[in-house]
């Protein structure tokens, strides 16, 4: 479900500079860093890339949406890692990503641990803004 331009709480601005080789930062000057595409894909490898910058967006946003629902489930998740791997990759338009979401919650069971994913998927922001559109895998 879609939000209105009424409802929202808070907007972030970046601009990028030349690409995948160049710089990108965010207008309050929070973020700027050196932006390279990976050796693996032919660059440098000298600054940070796309996919790293929505990895760690991915499971920062994840986490949080595990803490609601563990909240809500009267769930202990202190300590609690979770990790966000976007892989990209030819596909037939050109590139596409994909994502493997795991976490690290020592105070639950394996079986309440998955099943807190599989809420804070329904819940997070970044998973609802994916759905459909990329693979994301939960381990």
């Amino acid at each position: 479900m879609s939000i209105q331009q009424t409802d929202v709480l808070y907007t972030a601005v970046a601009t990028a500079e030349n690409g995948r080789d160049g710089r990108v930062a965010t207008d309050d000057g929070k973020l700027d860093v050196v932006v390279n595409p990976p050796e693996e894909m032919g660059g440098s490898g000298a600054g940070t890339n796309p996919e790293q910058l929505f990895a760690a967006g991915y499971s920062a946003c994840f986490q949080g949406a595990l803490g609601v629902v563990a909240r809500q489930q009267k769930a202990d998740i202190s300590g609690s890692t979770v990790t966000a791997k976007v892989g990209i990759g030819k596909n037939d338009d050109g590139f596409g990503i994909i994502v493997e979401i795991s976490a690290h919650i020592p105070n639950v069971d394996a079986e309440t641990a998955g099943a807190l994913l599989e809420k804070a998927h329904q819940v997070c922001p970044y998973s609802k803004a994916t759905r459909g559109n990329i693979t994301v895998t939960l381990v």
